[in-house]
């Protein structure tokens, strides 16, 4: 796909990838052997049938392409832009022999945007029926008379999704998020160059014309814990709470002024608008140098938008070679694009400040690569004597984040395990609770969008055999 110019787009904060063409879309699909077990399809979390919705943009019908996807996926226009296509649908097709798969990616977005170009026609194409929980197919009866309720904690990629589905399948779902704007972390952690959030608004939208009723400010387990929810008349609950504490190193200097977790940095870009100031009365203090330890997708975000906040050079720090870097190929390549420098097999050892209490250094070491680890990538060691300062005046540190505290602390029945990670079955996402039910970064730590959302519709089925008598509740 076309993208705007390195030179311009660090400049602002508009979509960096500009989609496909209509002609382009068109003659991509093409290319689509439309193979009769399609390996993409299996290799797609949420089980899109990938071959019928791109036969669709080869016959030009973008009306029936956007359908179809949206049978089995609630957040098309999502997906096309963060989805790790490579490791999945795409990975797994068949024209990866021929060097070239095709970009389902794109063609998934552009079937997205197609629909939502057109305001008459968005939220209209909804399916032409419910869910069938146990096939994943559409039924034809209609939603059940008299439906029960059901409440979803988080709006992130896996409640949405679990609300969706349970919507099509004729529940009262009732979707609680503690922040302002629906979203979760599609609204506070990617940033408005990869994720747009007009996108993700209208797709919330969508959700709510099947009927998913959004209540914000509702901090489950303040405002009301989850017992009051039961006690409200919802019959099951499905927990999609997120990972929003953030890890630090716990080095020396991380109390230092502008010392950001990459959540706090991206929240406030994101969601309160810094990048608007003044418009928006929220600043960033960001320094001329920026270094930004990690080596994730939300490390190129926080590296990317440093640059966009005006830093003149901004260095990425990660401890492993780039191989073994879990950011997607993609991401990483726009990073150096746009000119971030990486600095790899290097260790941040302490933040060094000023007499004001301001980064004004960063002392690291240099690492080598020994065996593999639990993870299945080679391990770093350090290099004794290597030890060397860097000249920065700003430190993020994105090296991960765990589930957020506040629900599980008010939830002590609910077990975890030692990373404070909900423990559920991986078939059917149900707790250790009679009619509790969890998925997302939650549950498995931060992981994809498509992963959070392959965790809710998982749950939905399940959620939806527990309320009509054909499976168990708890595990």
């Amino acid at each position: 796909m076309k993208k705007q110019d390195p030179k311009d787009r660090i400049k602002n904060f508009n979509e960096v990838s500009l989609g496909m063409s209509e002609e382009e879309a068109i003659k991509e699909a093409g290319r689509c052997l439309f193979c009769k077990e399609p390996r993409c399809s299996a290799n797609c979390p949420v089980e899109i049938e990938i071959p019928r919705f791109i036969n669709a943009i080869k016959d030009k019908n973008f009306d029936k392409a956007i359908r179809i996807i949206k049978e089995k996926n609630n957040l098309p226009g999502v997906c096309g832009r963060v989805c790790p296509q490579e490791n999945q649908c795409e990975g797994a097709c068949i024209l990866n022999s021929k060097g070239r798969p095709i970009n389902i990616g794109a063609l998934e977005r552009f079937a997205a945007d197609q629909e939502l170009s057109n305001e008459k026609k968005a939220f209209s194409l909804s399916c032409p029926g419910p869910l069938d929980s146990a096939r994943g197919k559409l039924r034809r009866e209609k939603p059940r008379a008299g439906s029960q309720k059901v409440a979803i904690i988080g709006s992130g990629p896996s409640g949405l999704t679990c609300a969706g589905d349970l919507a099509r399948l004729g529940y009262q779902v009732t979707l609680f998020e503690a922040l302002h704007v629906a979203g979760g972390v599609l609204m506070y952690g990617i940033p408005e160059f990869r994720l747009p959030k007009t996108i993700v608004k209208k797709e919330i939208e969508y959700l709510r014309s099947l009927g998913v009723d959004i209540r914000t400010n509702f901090i489950v387990g303040k405002t009301s814990s989850m017992e009051e929810i039961f006690e409200l008349g919802y019959k099951a609950v499905f927990v999609g709470t997120g990972a929003g504490l953030p890890r630090f190193m716990n080095i020396p200097g991380e109390n230092l002024n502008r010392v950001y977790s990459s959540n706090e940095l991206l929240t406030r870009v994101n969601l309160m608008k810094a990048y608007l100031f003044p418009e928006y009365d929220t600043p960033v203090n960001i320094g001329r140098k920026v270094a930004v330890v990690g080596g994730g997708n939300t490390t190129m975000d926080s590296a990317r938008v440093s640059l966009r906040l005006g830093a003149e050079k901004v260095y990425v720090i990660y401890r492993r070679s780039e191989k073994e870097m879990p950011a997607r190929r993609e991401e990483i390549g726009n990073a150096k694009e746009e000119g971030v420098e990486f600095h790899i097999l290097t260790l941040p050892k302490g933040i060094i400040g000023d007499e004001k209490g301001f980064v004004k250094g960063m002392e690291c070491m240099k690492m080598k690569l020994g065996g593999l680890d639990s993870s299945g990538r080679r391990r770093p060691m350090a290099i004794e004597g290597s030890e060397f300062i860097m000249d920065v005046d700003t430190v993020v540190m994105a090296i991960g984040q765990r589930p957020n505290p506040v629900f599980l602390r008010a939830t002590p029945v609910l077990k975890v395990d030692r990373g404070n990670k909900i423990v559920v079955d991986p078939e059917t996402q149900v707790t250790n609770i009679e009619g509790v039910y969890a998925g997302g970064d939650a549950t498995y730590g931060e992981d994809t969008v498509i992963a959070a959302m392959g965790a809710g519709k998982r749950a939905a089925i399940a959620i939806d055999g527990y309320l009509t008598g054909t499976k168990g509740g708890a595990g």
